[in-house]
């Protein structure tokens, strides 16, 4: 089976690096480009920590774009209180030789895509990130955005939220850009699906887990444990989750990832609710047609159930070098 080409738009925190790690290692999958964006950590940090992960990885090969520094509308808010001062994990790591493209996010994303889609290869594009980024892009490069082949961000949640009450953090942190992705998917008729927090957190890597990798010495492996251990220390339990990395493993075991195809919405003006992905699941047409506000023209594959065992151990296999 050829190699599925693949870009990642990342705001490199503990989980995205652990996603970075599974798309540039796994050889099943062709990871064409990462661009950059302010979330998880101001915008320095995350080109820092994803430069340092492929770098680690030894995946120099593979072109970082720099983009947005901050939310369409929004202040900025970061989420270090999650993962450490640095965003990532406050490893003490090295200084990463590699340096950015010298292309922009937006035009790397749009040389990337329509190189791609001219080679008949339409490339899936991963945004693990507020979509600060891909809103842009489909503004400014439209055609281009159009030629993607499809599209599978981490945000949102049918039925669990963590940023506020109401709204995941990476859709929450620019619900706007968020709408602007799925209205432009919508109007372009390129496929999306949402992993959300419905499944996010049930992949989990434990502490025996970690001492595995910690015993294989490879720079990849002690890269992992220490990402995985650090969120055992911060949340002070013996199980972490993968996160954003079960986003990128749904790209290789699409079996192991229960959806349903959904309307859904962002929720942009609500005092209590901004941010939130309003994931539509009546089935009674009766009640649509009475609805004012119509059924949403973003159709997504929402993910509502994962075997988290299975995407776990793929993710350490792909770490420990076991796929090949």
């Amino acid at each position: 089976m050829p190699r599925l080409p693949i870009v990642l738009d990342v705001d490199t925190g503990v989980d995205d690096a652990c996603a970075l790690l599974l798309a540039a290692l796994h050889p099943d999958l062709d990871l064409r480009a990462v661009s950059c964006v302010g979330g998880n950590a101001p915008l320095d940090d995350v080109v820092r920590n994803t430069l340092r992960v492929l770098e680690t990885a030894g995946r120099g090969d593979v072109p970082v774009g720099v983009g947005a520094r901050r939310p369409l509308l929004e202040d900025p808010v970061d989420a270090r209180h999650v993962h450490g001062s640095d965003g990532m994990a406050d490893l003490g790591m090295p200084v990463p030789t590699l340096t950015p493209d010298p292309r922009s996010a937006l035009d790397l994303l749009r040389d990337v895509v329509e190189d791609a889609a001219a080679a008949g290869e339409p490339v899936t594009v991963v945004p693990l990130a507020p979509m600060t980024n891909l809103a842009l892009f489909a503004r400014v490069h439209p055609d281009a955005f159009a030629r993607i082949g499809r599209l599978v961000f981490m945000g949102g949640g049918a039925q669990i939220s963590n940023a506020t009450a109401a709204a995941e953090f990476n859709v929450f942190h620019d619900p706007e850009a968020a709408a602007i992705v799925l209205d432009a998917c919508a109007t372009h008729g390129v496929e999306v699906a949402m992993y959300g927090l419905d499944v996010f957190y049930d992949p989990l890597v434990t502490d025996a887990d970690v001492e595995g990798l910690r015993a294989l010495g490879t720079p990849v492996a002690d890269l992992a444990a220490g990402l995985i251990s650090y969120h055992h220390r911060r949340f002070a339990n013996a199980g972490a989750t993968i996160g954003d990395a079960g986003a990128v493993a749904m790209l290789l075991l699409p079996d192991a990832v229960t959806t349903e195809r959904l309307p859904v919405r962002v929720e942009l003006t609500g005092s209590w609710t901004r941010g939130r992905t309003v994931v539509d699941t009546r089935d009674w047409s009766g009640h649509l047609d009475h609805d004012p506000h119509g059924l949403a023209p973003a159709q997504v594959h929402v993910a509502l159930a994962i075997d988290g065992p299975r995407v776990a151990e793929l993710w350490l296999r792909t770490v420990r070098g076991e796929v090949g």
